[in-house]
């Protein structure tokens, strides 16, 4: 499994309504960045503070400055610090990231998914909550 190559395909795909912040995301927006908690409508996210409807792009994917000798763009989150929760458990399964075309993965992930798996939960360890209850 590669590194995050940040190809944005995940925020791209999940910016337009698919996304959820939990209660303490919206909670934390609200007192400490009120510039994010203004996209929160209804606890839904990345909706206009004008009009109240759905922002087709999540308003903090940014395009890098990148080598003009690449072709691929580059993306970066603008509140990676304060992102949603949902941005920061993904990627949560190899079959996520098979179907959303994620760049991370490998011919050799795709061989076999447990082991795969296995190499994804440990990468992204400090990511996700304790599964110790």
């Amino acid at each position: 499994m590669k590194n995050c190559n940040q190809c944005g395909k995940c925020c791209i795909k999940y910016s337009n309504g698919g996304l959820i912040a939990s209660e303490a995301d919206i909670e934390s927006w609200e007192l400490f960045r009120p510039e994010i908690y203004r996209y929160v409508r209804d606890q839904k996210i990345w909706m206009d503070p004008i009009s109240g409807e759905q922002i087709e792009l999540c308003p903090w994917l940014e395009i890098l400055p990148s080598d003009p000798a690449q072709t691929a763009l580059k993306y970066g989150c603008k509140i990676y610090f304060d992102r949603p929760e949902d941005c920061r458990h993904y990627p949560s399964t190899i079959d996520e990231m098979v179907r959303d075309e994620c760049e991370m993965l490998e011919v050799v992930d795709l061989k076999d998914h447990h082991v795969a798996q296995k190499k994804l939960d440990k990468l992204m360890i400090d990511s996700r909550p304790s599964q110790n209850h």
